[in-house]
């Protein structure tokens, strides 16, 4: 995984050695924690308000640790952003190119990348609105992305029915209005998944190439089709507890299972800590998201009479939390 959240007092100092681990493997785990940490601080301030040091404090690094690897903050915004659109471009990729039509490759595409932004909210900020203020190279490559979009998007014109074809620039104007408003959600910072986003953006990316009748189909789509992994045919379902689970697990959400096993119980608070999860927000998000997988239940009372959760492991959240447990 690209990115790792961590507690940051169990996060040790490293340092090369005759005993230790090679010094250019020590340097390439320290810039992956300035990366994290950089996405940390995005979230947490905004790219106009991040600062070196705050990004060297929460990776426990020295002010020249992070000058040998980056020339700036800016520098190190746009290897967090690099990093980022590698793991979306890859997850994107596969999703689109599994289907063999090209509207059922746009819909698995954009289906994965709207989970991948609820599951990675930090990196889903950190692309589609911290971007923007992020300097010129970063604009120069987020314009690059979004026209690699369009390219795909503009497919749909081969498939029109209609006697006189949309121009080139319809697909700009999709790929602009798409992210227009995922941009927009993601400053309301509400409870409803992005993924939520799904029909009606397909509705509006299909309008222009294949019609009214064909938007209003992905309007009526529901929603329980996002990215569902499909079994190659001849192949039989195994018994990995992590087949057919709706979500990408990331380092964060590990953690939160590990925390639960290890302190059944636990309220939403003592898992955040035990986690490294310093926002609520984000953790109530989560919890609220393993349980609609049936990974953990909460057994409390809760908010309605006023006293905390408490959660545990259900026996599929057991055997995740031991399949994925780091070894």
């Amino acid at each position: 995984m690209a990115f790792m959240y961590k507690t940051r007092a169990a996060t040790p100092r490293l340092r090369p050695g005759p005993n230790g681990l090679p010094r250019g493997q020590v340097t390439e785990i320290q810039r992956s924690r300035m990366l994290a940490a950089a996405v940390d601080a995005v979230e947490e301030v905004g790219y106009a308000r991040m600062t070196v040091a705050q990004v060297i404090s929460r990776a426990r690094v020295s002010r020249k640790t992070f000058y040998d690897v980056f020339a700036d903050r800016e520098d190190c915004f746009l290897a967090a952003f690099e990093q980022a659109l590698s793991q979306a471009s890859l997850i994107a990729r596969e999703a689109y190119e599994r289907e063999s039509v090209w509207r059922e490759g746009v819909r698995s595409a954009l289906a994965r990348l709207l989970m991948f932004m609820d599951e990675e909210p930090g990196l889903a900020k950190l692309c589609v609105v911290e971007a923007l203020a992020a300097g010129e190279k970063v604009l120069e490559r987020r314009a690059q992305v979004l026209d690699e979009v369009a390219v795909i998007v503009d497919q749909g014109r081969f498939l029109t029915n209609t006697t006189r074809e949309p121009p080139a620039v319809t697909a700009e104007g999709i790929v602009g209005g798409v992210f227009a408003v995922v941009h927009t959600r993601l400053l309301e910072d509400g409870d409803e998944p992005l993924t939520d986003l799904l029909g009606p953006l397909m509705s509006m990316i299909v309008l222009p190439y294949l019609g009214a009748r064909a938007a209003s189909r992905e309007l009526g789509r529901p929603a329980t089709e996002v990215a569902k992994e499909r079994t190659p045919r001849g192949h039989s379902r195994s018994r990995d507890p992590l087949e057919g689970l709706n979500m990408r697990l990331t380092y964060r959400t590990v953690r939160v299972l590990m925390v639960i096993a290890e302190h059944s119980g636990a309220s939403n608070r003592e898992i955040a800590e035990g986690s490294g999860i310093i926002d609520q927000g984000q953790i109530s998000k989560l919890l609220n998201r393993l349980a609609r997988l049936e990974l953990v239940d909460n057994r409390g009372e809760g908010q309605e009479k006023g006293a905390a959760n408490a959660w545990h492991l259900t026996p599929r959240g057991a055997q995740v939390e031991r399949a994925t447990r780091p070894r």
